[in-house]
């Protein structure tokens, strides 16, 4: 077995914060750059030969709010918290009638792009940005939302086979209904309990401090594994998490160049010791500061290539990692 680099991206735009994020100029310059963006990060995936999981919202996956609304699940979830509800959000705010007229609640244009590069895998970030601990949500609710997001993908002939939980709501409860709707490997969090994250709501400070010192120095754990390692519960694969590309910011010089450094130290073990390491972030991480960002990834993307040439390392996309499972682990 050869070294394996994954990434998985959490698509989302708008839908991955409207509670908190207003569309004002800021935000909708911030998500047009995202979007402007996304042809440049293919682009690099294909020359690198990267393999990327694009964890979708489901309801980016719409041409027209008509077509959106027909997806709508019938059993919805009852957050405690109302405005965390993307449902919520549509009666109340309201959303355009299409992707030209609403840029940051459709992605159709971009899903197609994403289709036509090799390596990329649309999987979900479940149907409406669903939050699997919060109060007022059970299994079932998660399930009829499961179900959208499938129905929502055959539009465009995907075959849904990885979810990443929104916000990193890991719930270990509802990975049966993960399999019965047909996904075979989600991303979980890192071990480090700085990542066992249960709610949107009142995360202790101390908690993100740590996840903040730990993308540039090393606090936490190893970051790479086996594949022997990935185990498997209630039929559905758990693939560890390594490392979030944190975005760059420009009062942290030094950090963001440790931040880089780091990533690749981390990719050398994994590719020495013929392990996987898992990058991800979300697209809009790279809507302020776009250029810097890129820099940084193709800093990643020649790493690897130059690990690719020195180890034999590869790049596989979540869905590709599962199938390596099931054929007995052979890269």
């Amino acid at each position: 077995m050869r070294g394996i680099l994954t990434i998985s991206l959490d698509f989302e735009l708008h839908w991955g914060g409207f509670e908190k994020w207003p569309l004002n100029e800021r935000y909708k310059n911030y998500f047009l750059n995202t979007r402007r963006c996304i042809p440049t990060l293919l682009s690099l995936f294909e020359q690198s030969n990267i393999h990327v999981t694009w964890a979708t919202v489901g309801l980016l996956m719409h041409i027209t709010k008509g077509e959106l609304l027909e997806h709508v699940p019938q059993v919805l979830p009852e957050y405690e918290v109302k405005k965390l509800s993307a449902y919520n959000y549509i009666r109340e705010a309201g959303i355009g009638e299409n992707e030209s007229t609403d840029p940051f609640h459709y992605a159709g244009s971009l899903i197609d792009a994403i289709k036509k590069v090799p390596g990329q895998e649309i999987g979900t970030h479940t149907f409406s940005h669903y939050y699997c601990n919060e109060i007022g949500q059970g299994s079932e609710q998660f399930r009829h939302d499961l179900q959208a997001s499938r129905s929502a993908a055959v539009a465009w002939d995907v075959t849904l086979k990885s979810l990443v939980f929104p916000r990193n709501q890991y719930n270990p409860e509802y990975l049966s209904v993960c399999a019965e709707e047909g996904i075979q490997i989600v991303r979980v969090n890192p071990i480090d309990w700085w990542w066992q994250i249960n709610g949107t709501q009142n995360e202790s400070m101390w908690k993100r401090l740590n996840r903040g010192l730990d993308a540039y120095m090393s606090i936490g754990g190893k970051t790479s594994y086996s594949l022997d390692a990935i185990t498997i519960e209630s039929g559905v694969f758990l693939l560890p998490a390594s490392r979030l590309l944190r975005p760059y910011r420009p009062k942290e010089f030094v950090l963001n160049r440790l931040k880089i450094e780091k990533i690749k130290k981390e990719m050398l073990v994994a590719a020495q010791n013929n392990e996987v390491y898992h990058l991800w972030w979300h697209p809009h991480n790279f809507g302020n500061h776009t250029q810097q960002n890129i820099d940084g990834l193709v800093e990643i993307a020649n790493h690897f290539r130059r690990l690719h040439e020195e180890f034999g390392m590869v790049s596989r996309n979540m869905g590709e990692i599962a199938e390596l499972l099931y054929n007995g682990a052979q890269t």
